[in-house]
């Protein structure tokens, strides 16, 4: 891996794991299809691929958004944790598997919730995995 590839799957992982969803507040956990974690991802995505990948790709729109495992899910953990599935309409004409994650209380200095999301096929520094395993 060169020089700037590494400096850039750096940037991308910091980016990733460190910016909060800031439609949330730490009081309205969010729903995995309410519309402002939707549009975050949206923006989110495109900002990504617009900076740092240049590959031209959007999400055109999230389709059956749902939950696949519920708040609370590991008893050890006092964390709100909500795991999401949905299918992604890209620009390109692909419809692609989606994951997202969201966090009660886990954005900057536990102030906000925290999303992070992941599209199959479309993470190319497996930021969140092989397979986006992470966010699953």
């Amino acid at each position: 891996m060169n020089m700037k590839s590494l400096i850039l799957a750096l940037v991308f992982m910091v980016l990733s794991y460190s910016a909060p969803a800031m439609a949330f507040t730490g009081g309205n956990f969010a729903a995995c299809d309410a519309p402002q974690v939707l549009t975050y991802i949206q923006k989110r995505f495109t900002w990504t691929d617009r900076m740092l990948l240049k590959r031209g790709l959007a999400i055109d729109s999230i389709e059956r958004p749902h939950a696949i495992r519920g708040r609370n899910m590991v008893a050890s953990s006092s964390v709100p944790r909500l795991y999401c599935h949905g299918t992604a309409r890209m620009n390109d004409g692909h419809d692609r598997p989606i994951w997202w994650l969201i966090e009660g209380g886990m954005g900057v200095a536990g102030l906000r919730d925290n999303l992070e999301f992941c599209i199959s096929g479309l993470d190319p520094f497996k930021v969140h995995g092989a397979w986006c395993r992470s966010v699953r």
